[in-house]
């Protein structure tokens, strides 16, 4: 079965000629659902890096050669791309990181937190998200307080309000915007408006949206804006925070050294301009190209039309389960709410045990496990899940593949 989505331009494009940007697609039988983990990576991409490594293999920023030159103009080039791609007003907006969870490190080690300053998260963030702000309370004193899912296991706008009254010393509320446990998109719309009014800064874990559906920075207006570029058809290694620039101009970088002055002496330094000074060492310069080049090649798609695509293969996965008996969706129930993530649990058999019998019966990749969420599933009292999560690049036929192999897993009990 062919499966169609339009892109901006109006033009339809058949799924299977996309398919062949994608070489392990090409090359393999593999049914590939482990994106939410990480992505695929087109061609363009992968040719992108190698033409770095080929061509202009040179240091960015320090020499005045023409390899340096045209490797400091890609590499500037990216992050305009990225910039554009996010929607921010201003490149130096834009700082280059390994991933989502350095960016997040960067801001807990960049705010100056002081002892009593109180951190608003979810109960359903990544060990990312929640790991940076327990060890601010044992090394600076600070509050954690985690604002609990409702009875439909949605984000509670009274719950944060309560908390956000109570005190006048929320700093900062840190929420995931898309959820790597089941796609559930949380209000940050909301969320941001209520922080601010309250005097709070907020942070954005964009990890699992920014590859998924449209963001816009201007729009949402948070403080700070994290995502990871192999959630979105980019290399690993490499992400991005994008800092509020009037925010950014009174941070003190975390990291320092070689590219993040202009001059030094033994008992001082200046510092470049923003956000070089954030930026120490020399970078990621192959993996910033390929950066730019994913998000250039995914807003070619439109992610409107990425959202509109993974909704329909999550009905098929959704629908086509309902009757096997023994099956619990894990999460949100509604297909519509999940985004590209199909999260489940057969009874009687181990979450990593289905995930073994699809891949090896039928090279099906999903994860099983505890996805980085083990505070959300000890809370439960649930040991894990299998999830299967689609991109643009999966098919109708793929998602009828893993419905059929389920229900005869499921015979196997």
């Amino acid at each position: 079965m062919v499966s169609i989505i339009f892109v901006n331009s109006g033009n339809s494009v058949d799924i299977e000629k996309i398919r062949k940007d994608f070489p392990i697609l090409e090359n393999t039988n593999i049914i590939y659902m482990d994106s939410a983990c990480m992505s695929l990576r087109p061609v363009q991409v992968i040719e992108s890096m190698e033409d770095y490594y080929r061509n202009f293999p040179a240091c960015i920023g320090r020499s005045s050669h023409k390899l340096g030159n045209k490797a400091s103009l890609e590499f500037e080039k990216a992050r305009e791309r990225v910039k554009n791609y996010l929607g921010a007003k201003n490149a130096k907006e834009i700082i280059f990181t390994r991933n989502s969870t350095e960016g997040i490190n960067l801001i807990a080690r960049t705010l100056r937190f002081g002892e009593g300053d109180t951190v608003i998260t979810t109960d359903r963030e990544h060990n990312s998200n929640l790991l940076p702000w327990q060890e601010l309370i044992k090394r600076r004193g600070i509050v954690h307080k985690v604002v609990p899912s409702n009875e439909e296991e949605k984000f509670d706008l009274e719950t944060l309000k309560e908390i956000i009254s109570k005190t006048d010393k929320v700093k900062l509320v840190s929420v995931v915007h898309t959820s790597n446990l089941d796609g559930y998109t949380l209000p940050v719309g909301d969320i941001i408006k209520i922080s601010h009014e309250h005097g709070a800064l907020v942070l954005i874990d964009g990890a699992q949206s920014a590859g998924h559906k449209p963001v816009n920075l201007k729009e949402l207006d948070p403080d700070f804006f994290v995502m990871s570029s192999h959630k979105a058809c980019g290399p690993s290694g490499m992400g991005c925070l994008y800092v509020r620039e009037s925010i950014l101009e009174k941070l003190e970088p975390f990291l320092v050294g070689g590219g993040t002055v202009y001059n030094s002496w033994y008992d001082k330094a200046n510092y470049e301009e923003l956000p070089l000074r954030f930026e120490a060492g020399l970078q990621n310069i192959a993996g910033a190209i390929g950066f730019g080049v994913a998000c250039e090649y995914i807003e070619n798609i439109g992610r409107e039309n990425i959202k509109k695509h993974e909704e329909n293969l999550n009905k098929i996965l959704t629908e086509g389960t309902e009757d096997i008996e023994g099956l619990e969706i894990v999460g949100l129930r509604d297909y519509r709410e999940r985004s590209g993530i199909f999260n489940f649990n057969l009874e009687g058999i181990n979450s990593h045990e289905v995930a073994l019998l699809l891949d090896n019966i039928k090279n099906i990749t999903v994860r099983s496990g505890m996805h980085c969420l083990h505070s959300w599933f000890n809370s439960r009292g649930i040991n894990g899940s299998v999830r299967a999560s689609v991109y643009f690049y999966n098919n109708e036929e793929e998602t009828e593949i893993l419905v059929e192999s389920l229900k005869g897993i499921a015979r196997l009990r």
